[in-house]
């Protein structure tokens, strides 16, 4: 019989100081609003896309954080396949940003990604410390994302042109209001040097890395059943 890991979910295989969580871009845009924000999310999204690619080279993973939209139905990939085959407003940025194979995926039901869900759980065994936010809106899902990742001490790079809202204006608001009260970094993506910034946390007294170390050497191997 093997023994439970004593994080109680063992099965995540990277460690990471820096976690890319993608909101809500994959997305039908169907819905009120949509026309509104699908011309605003469609250059942000080629923005995230060169990030996501720059951030894997760094070693950060990405996790997709996304709407069930009411479904209640944990299937990541049947959503993708909706936005896509169903040829839904949302299509061409679905097909831009869809998920690799070694990419997290975690589905919310309302709008913070971290209400009611696994995120909190799938961060805290990465070990990352600081979180880069990126999706839509930003008014809304970014926002709430980014108030309960303050509120659980979470560092916060929220890249001002990987953002996007039906009201560009009320963006460049909402990212005004997270840089002053959440501390965020909203600087554009092509600002971020991912390298220095992983390599900024590379320090052996960091007393979640060193419980996270702890444990690993306490538990058996166990082989990522995904």
């Amino acid at each position: 019989m093997s023994k439970k890991s004593p994080d109680l979910h063992g099965n995540a295989p990277d460690d990471s100081t820096v976690a890319l969580l993608l909101l809500d871009v994959i997305n039908d845009m169907e819905f009120e609003g949509g026309v509104l924000l699908e011309p605003h999310a469609r250059p942000a999204a080629q923005k995230i896309k060169e990030l996501k690619r720059r951030a894997k080279l760094a070693g950060i993973p990405a996790i997709y954080v996304n709407d069930n939209f009411g479904r209640w139905r944990s299937d990541f990939n049947a959503l993708i396949a909706h936005v896509i085959e169903d040829e839904t407003r949302g299509r061409r940025i679905a097909e831009l940003l869809q998920p690799e194979d070694d990419d997290y995926f975690v589905l919310k039901p309302k709008h913070s990604g971290f209400y009611s869900t696994s995120l909190d759980l799938l961060l805290r065994h990465l070990g990352s410390e600081t979180l880069i936010i990126v999706g839509w809106a930003g008014d809304i899902c970014v926002l709430f994302t980014a108030s309960d990742a303050h509120m659980r001490e979470y560092d916060l790079i929220i890249p001002g042109d990987c953002v996007a809202s039906e009201d560009p204006e009320e963006n460049e608001r909402v990212l005004e209001l997270m840089k002053r009260v959440h501390q965020a970094a909203t600087a554009p993506s092509t600002e971020l040097d991912l390298n220095a910034l992983v390599d900024s946390h590379q320090t052996d007294d960091d007393p979640r890395r060193a419980r996270k170390t702890s444990a690993a050497a306490q538990t058996p191997t166990a082989a990522n059943p995904n």
